[in-house]
């Protein structure tokens, strides 16, 4: 019997290797592998055979098995390869494949503009982590505790402290302003500084929203700093960014972090004030709120605000991107179409 084997794995590696095409190839297996194949049947009839002699061929007969299987493998991956080389032949006169261009996404381009802008002012670049706590995010911002925003429908509170409260209490940034109170424990004032990051909430994604997006900050902290020198401060920015003077307006609004706190509108830059989807008609599009530190703020970060005062904004970087370009959605620039982002290359 283990003659028989040995002629039979000759046999059926020469037939292997002699196998020109698919069909060939198949007929192969089958003829030895398959269910009435040499090598099965060999299987079958180890049943009949002495204990010792049947263990010693079927040891010998899976080896062929295997040895055959893999045979088969590689013929098939020769067969391949020789149709490839077949169906396109190697030119060596022709031009290689050019290298894919990459460059920087549009949100991060823009970050890096509003960090040339900002840093040519004197401003100093913070970074902290997308971590952060129940007292950085809405205690030392002056959020009362049953304000919406604590609530599980904006933020994403992180598993196994959404009963906890303050430091032990866990989330996804929901927004940087927590930075400022951090920043300004560790440096005190006067203090001029920006910082972006990604932020996280739970809310429906359109045109204008999505659940991660990128906010940048900016906060001036400084004796009798004025008002007007807080508008003059945006209105520049704007104007390094699009190329540009951009028009602005501010409108009264409530922040808790903020007082007063204002709503900062600039012109929308897709339709240029004539009104479209993204500014839903009206022809001025939100971009950041803005205002001066709360005193409640300031006393979280050890500062006295009968001597400290500020101006705070906080920029929709994504927004700002959808401006820069005429984008009409938001959740283009979150797709990872490399059709849609290298055109911005």
């Amino acid at each position: 019997m283990k003659e028989k084997l040995e002629a039979l794995r000759r046999e059926a590696l020469d037939r292997i290797a002699q196998a020109s095409d698919d069909q060939a190839l198949e007929e192969a297996r089958v003829a030895y592998l398959g269910k009435k194949g040499g090598v099965t049947e060999i299987l079958k009839g180890l049943k009949d055979l002495p204990g010792a002699e049947r263990k010693e061929v079927g040891q010998l007969a899976n080896e062929v098995k295997r040895e055959l299987f893999e045979a088969i493998n590689a013929q098939k991956e020769a067969l391949i390869d020789q149709k490839t080389i077949l169906a396109h032949p190697l030119d060596l006169t022709r031009p290689g494949t050019p290298v894919a261009r990459g460059g920087l996404h549009p949100i991060t381009q823009m970050m890096f503009d509003l960090n040339d802008a900002f840093q040519s002012m004197g401003f100093e670049i913070f970074r902290e982590d997308d971590i952060t706590s129940e007292k950085y995010a809405f205690d030392n911002l002056n959020f009362p505790p049953n304000h919406p925003a604590r609530e599980t429908m904006d933020t994403y509170w992180l598993e196994g402290t959404e009963e906890k409260r303050g430091a032990e209490r866990l989330a996804l940034r929901p927004h940087l302003t927590g930075a400022s109170v951090r920043y300004l424990m560790q440096h005190g004032a006067p203090a001029r500084f920006i910082y972006p990051g990604s932020v996280f909430r739970n809310e429906t994604t359109d045109a204008r929203h999505e659940r991660a997006f990128t906010q940048y900050e900016a906060l001036i902290v400084d004796r009798d700093f004025s008002f007007a020198s807080g508008q003059l401060l945006i209105n520049t920015i704007l104007e390094k960014v699009f190329g540009h003077p951009v028009r602005t307006r501010m409108r009264a609004g409530f922040f808790p972090f903020v007082e007063p706190g204002f709503e900062i509108d600039m012109e929308c830059q897709v339709c240029h004030g004539e009104g479209c989807k993204v500014c839903h008609q009206i022809g001025w599009i939100e971009v950041m709120p803005g205002g001066s530190p709360h005193p409640n703020v300031l006393k979280a970060a050890g500062l006295d605000p009968s001597i400290w005062s500020g101006f705070y904004i906080n920029i929709g970087l994504d927004r700002l991107v959808m401006m820069r370009y005429e984008v009409d959605d938001v959740r283009l620039f979150h797709s990872n179409d490399l059709r849609f982002l290298s055109q911005f290359h």
